[in-house]
């Protein structure tokens, strides 16, 4: 249950993807003696095991249902879990603040089925995190009013927890709203036994989000930060907010819908009238706030205030904060809900009715559809039996690519260590490794490779032809070819995942057909005829003398390598020409690498202007 996406023959790619195998990772680990927030597989042996988060809370719920049912129904069954705990603990905190049953219960239903909060929870954690303000806000309540001390500081203790988990749990930029909203919220609804277990919270919530800032995120390829073109990028527009059609684009979807923030605008006038005045202004503007930095830089300030308030500057996705919105929203919209009951008179349950009907009328969308998951994969399953070794996935992706959730959903069938993963905090030395190596997932490899990957401890390679598909990847048939000429044979096939080991053997039957011989074949490092990485690969057939005219826009320093070897280099001013010959006929692997190109900002490529072979 995620983004019902299509995975080509193989499982489809997804952050829940990432998501599952954090959540078994803790089972793991447990069963293993090891410690389940560490992940010993990804990225093995380029950096150090890494930290990982999200594996708190759901990842304990997550290891007897894997274990009773498989990944699949663990994850449908603590997703839908999640749905109804956000109704239930809504209403159960708008009841503590003594709101009569029929709005709590509308504040439960809007809050439950709010757009955004559904669409992060299919592909992101986000929303499952959620639940955990309407908890932490039950909790505190029920610690004022409770009678015995002992139930008083249980239930804060609860409300601490809950504060704490949002960045254990990996939502950092969640915590980045929810502290100060909770912060307020506990002084103008202050108690001493309350506040002090709340505050606890929270200021351990500050320490482990500043923790984790130093020892992961200051540490690795993201440490300065999002660019403002970054968080263009996932900005919402105006329209976004009363719009219910942008489900295809999660990051910018933050439909609100239209009677409910009516119905929340008529209950913050109602609080305002009341001697809950303080309330309405504090729940008016964790509605408003976070709605206006969803916009991002569609937002006039926004530049200004990524440029003075330094933790703005690392969400990329700047509508994350949209669940404080959603609960503030659901909250207000069921004080109005309480007023129109009150006032229907005889006609209660027809507009107890009317009204549900309605709030879940304006809400309704469908974010969640079936995506493909290859749960039992024979060539995995023959990996599994296989001595050890580390294990390479073709194609490469970089670490904070999503396609590579898919390498970590296959981890659950044969978890091996692999210098490979999906993350946007590891180290350089991963992002390294995929710039430099990339060019193997088209089966252009330089003097090194081979040398490189025992090194590294690599005995198999998984070949991913549907990756291929869904990462849009080209020269497949030429990374087939380039397993086969360095020493490896498929050993095992499942579906569209075929299985290499080192090795002589019966080799299975190519399934990739090869390219037209008629037109070069440019690998992935190319944007048009522009590199945007630090190697441009591409595949020419035929012989004779090759001439690649190339442009830069600053002094760039080439290479060119034909066939694993070098056969020229210049300084690129302007404009400039790299010349080879291609000896035989055949395929032949050309790179041009630009070594400083990821040095520069923004990454200084060069342009191929004119490629010329004279026979």
């Amino acid at each position: 249950m995620a983004d019902g996406a299509d995975g080509d023959g193989e499982t489809a790619a997804g952050d829940h993807l990432q998501a599952v195998y954090r959540f078994w990772l803790v089972g793991h680990q447990l069963e293993r003696g090891g410690p389940p927030w560490l992940d010993p597989y990804s990225f093995q042996p380029l950096v150090d095991p890494q930290v990982v988060l999200a594996g708190w809370p759901f990842g304990l719920a997550f290891w007897p249902l894997d274990a009773a049912f498989g990944p699949v129904i663990a994850w449908n069954l603590l997703l839908l879990g999640t749905i109804v705990a956000a109704g239930l603990l809504t209403y159960g905190w708008l009841r503590a603040l003594e709101l009569p049953p029929v709005a709590a219960a509308a504040g439960g239903l809007a809050f439950a089925i709010a757009p955004y909060r559904l669409a992060q929870s299919g592909t992101h954690l986000l929303g499952w995190i959620a639940i955990l303000l309407p908890l932490a806000l039950l909790a505190y309540e029920r610690s004022r009013a409770a009678e015995p001390d002992r139930s008083r500081h249980a239930w804060g203790g609860l409300a601490a927890v809950a504060v704490v988990s949002i960045p254990v749990s990996g939502q950092l930029h969640l915590a980045l709203g929810a502290i100060p909203f909770l912060a307020v919220y506990a002084a103008l609804r202050f108690a001493p036994v309350a506040a002090a277990w709340i505050g606890a919270g929270l200021a351990a919530a500050v320490g482990v989000g500043l923790a984790i800032h130093l020892t992961i995120v200051r540490d690795s390829a993201e440490a300065e930060g999002r660019s403002l073109q970054e968080v263009g990028e996932f900005s919402a527009d105006w329209i976004d907010l009363v719009s219910r059609w942008r489900l295809g684009e999660p990051e910018q979807f933050v439909y609100l819908g239209w009677l409910v923030p009516a119905l929340a605008v008529g209950g913050v006038v109602l609080l305002w009238r009341s001697p809950n005045r303080a309330l309405a202004v504090l729940l008016g503007t964790a509605a408003l706030v976070p709605l206006l930095l969803a916009l991002g830089t569609n937002l006039p300030l926004y530049e200004w205030l990524w440029k003075v308030f330094p933790p703005i500057r690392f969400p990329r996705v700047p509508g994350r904060l949209v669940p404080i919105a959603d609960l503030a929203v659901a909250a207000l919209a069921a004080v109005a809900v309480a007023r129109l009951v009150a006032a229907s008179g005889r006609r209660t349950a027809a507009a107890t009715a009317a009204l549900l009907a309605l709030i879940t009328a304006d809400l309704l969308v469908f974010p969640l559809a079936a995506s493909v998951a290859d749960h039992d994969n024979e060539a995995y399953a023959a990996l599994r039996t296989e001595p050890q070794g580390r294990v390479l996935e073709l194609p490469l992706f970089e670490p904070g690519i999503h396609y590579g959730s898919v390498y970590d959903y296959y981890q659950l069938q044969a978890p091996r260590e692999r210098p490979g993963g999906y993350s946007t905090l590891v180290p350089q030395p991963a992002f390294d490794f995929y710039f430099l190596r990339n060019r193997l997932s088209c089966g252009a490899w330089l003097p090194g490779d081979e040398q490189t990957l025992r090194a590294l401890g690599i005995e198999y390679v998984t070949f991913h032809e549907g990756l291929y598909a869904q990462g849009e990847v080209p020269g497949e048939w030429f990374g087939w070819q380039g397993l086969l000429d360095h020493g490896f044979t498929p050993s095992a096939r499942g579906g569209e995942v075929t299985l290499f080991s080192r090795g002589s053997g019966a080799p299975l039957e190519d399934p990739v057909p090869e390219p037209t011989r008629t037109e070069p074949l440019f690998c992935e490092g190319w944007d048009g005829r522009t590199m945007d990485e630090r190697q441009g690969p591409l595949w020419l057939y035929g012989s004779g003398t090759l001439r690649l005219a190339v442009s830069a826009a600053a002094e760039t320093p080439a290479s060119l390598w034909i066939d694993g070897e070098r056969v020229d280099a210049a300084l690129v001013s302007t404009e400039a020409t790299l010349a080879g010959e291609l000896r035989g006929g055949g395929w032949h692997a050309v790179v041009l690498e630009v070594p400083a190109l990821l040095e520069t900002t923004p990454p200084r490529g060069l342009r191929l202007e004119r490629l010329l072979l004279v026979r």
